[in-house]
């Protein structure tokens, strides 16, 4: 049983810049964040915003330019190389609105991609795929190629691929941006009972205020900064002049 009370993301004073000079872009500026064991946290913001980059800095898709990042209580700057990758591999998994499947291989070998990764032995990394394929209904689809799924589908793959390598924290960026309300709802039905059943800390950056305020807890950036949170129990903080934070 994973402790729901430790911390398994901890950012200090993050801040990431562009450019130099009269062309720099602040995209982060200060972040302070916990995210702990188990929770699903929504991060929300408009547009440049912020929540993009942060996403990717948090699961070592990027590095910040300045500031202190843990990963389950290893400090994120002393990773380098194969460290880094094994690491990412072992504890992450991704969701994107970019489905990033290879649409000419089929299911199994797009799920199986991360086992291949670990250097799992053919035999065991099939099993595994096809259980995991069995989890989000999709065993009949095994053996078709991705470009022949519907959108739905190939984001169950994703997450499918997402969940195969027994990830402690899933990464989503805009999973239901692609589809349509119906099919959005079973993708979000998914990914949250992955987080309640199974105990995987969720991840999600979204501008969709629905899908937001199912998370446990909501993180406002604006301007590349924090500038609020809530939770279940409590509503949004207002934006500037009376708008929205979409």
């Amino acid at each position: 049983m994973r402790d729901m009370s430790s911390s398994v993301l901890t950012a200090r004073n993050l801040s990431k810049h562009y450019g130099t000079g009269d062309a720099r872009f602040d995209a982060l500026r200060g972040i302070d964040l916990d995210i702990r064991e188990g929770e699903s946290v929504a991060i929300v913001g408009k547009s440049g915003s912020g929540k993009s980059t942060l996403m990717h800095i948090l699961a070592l898709l990027d590095s910040p330019s300045s500031g202190e990042l843990e990963i389950v209580g290893q400090n994120a700057k002393a990773l380098k190389g194969r460290a880094l990758n094994t690491l990412r591999n072992a504890t992450f998994g991704f969701v994107f609105q970019q489905f990033f499947l290879n649409s000419h291989a089929t299911v199994l070998e797009n799920v199986i991609l991360p086992l291949k990764i670990a250097r799992l032995g053919s035999r065991e990394r099939k099993a595994k795929a096809l259980e995991t394929l069995a989890l989000v209904e999709l065993t009949e689809k095994a053996g078709s190629k991705a470009m022949d799924l519907s959108g739905g589908q190939k984001q169950r793959v994703v997450i499918a691929r997402a969940l195969v390598g027994d990830p402690r924290i899933i990464f989503a960026d805009e999973p239901t941006g692609n589809l349509d309300s119906a099919t959005g709802a079973i993708i979000e039905n998914l990914l949250f009972s992955l987080n309640r059943d199974r105990g995987i800390t969720l991840v999600i950056v979204t501008h969709d205020d629905d899908l937001a305020a199912r998370a446990d807890r909501r993180i406002y950036l604006r301007d590349g900064r924090l500038v609020g949170e809530s939770d279940l129990k409590s509503p949004p903080p207002p934006a500037k002049n009376g708008a929205t934070l979409a």
